[in-house]
């Protein structure tokens, strides 16, 4: 292993090693003290996904757990949080699928997939801080909500999308299109 690589492994290894080594020999204190770092990032990263605080809340802590359980396989290839993170999306992916949320249904109204290259030019014309943009994000279908999450919050490429949700990444991104769409339909009307 060329020293070059191995020090990209171990960037992410240091920032919270300690922390980690301890919480893998069991160490209750350091899981808290991991906890409080992440918690609040991990929840939020849930309930973009489920759209329910007492699901999200759920969700972060059996992702938690999980994590505690399973902290001796990270390898610290990517940062403890992105990996952590995962963990949460997925938690977050499952309790969807459990309630049968179908991300293939077809929309009674086509989209232009060109709308998703010209969405930038139009959207510049409208004036949404982001904490508009954060309470109208629930508002939108579950479906939308997800997809735009995933793309444009948590930095999924279309064909992860796909692969994660069990669709075409074309439906990801009529998804995608739709969900900006109906965004911008709902900042519109709340102005």
């Amino acid at each position: 292993m060329s020293s070059e690589k191995k020090n990209n492994n171990t960037i992410y290894q240091n920032i919270h090693q300690d922390i980690i080594n301890r919480c893998i020999s069991g160490d209750q204190k350091a899981q808290f003290q991991l906890y409080k770092l992440y918690y609040r990032a991990m929840y939020n990263t849930s309930l973009r996904i489920v759209n329910d605080t007492m699901e999200a809340e759920d969700i972060m802590q059996e992702s938690f757990l999980s994590a505690f359980d399973k902290m001796d396989t990270y390898e610290g290839k990517v940062s403890f949080g992105a990996w952590l993170k995962r963990i949460v999306i997925n938690n977050s992916l499952d309790s969807l699928k459990r309630k049968k949320v179908d991300f293939e249904s077809i929309d009674e109204y086509p989209v232009d997939l060109t709308e998703e290259r010209n969405d930038q030019l139009e959207t510049d014309k409208y004036n949404f801080n982001i904490e508009e943009i954060r309470e109208a994000l629930p508002l939108l279908p579950e479906k939308y909500r997800v997809v735009f999450s995933l793309y444009l919050l948590e930095g999924y490429d279309h064909e992860e999308i796909a692969g994660i949700l069990g669709i075409s990444s074309s439906t990801s991104r009529s998804q995608l299109v739709r969900a900006k769409q109906k965004l911008l339909k709902i900042l519109s009307e709340n102005q």
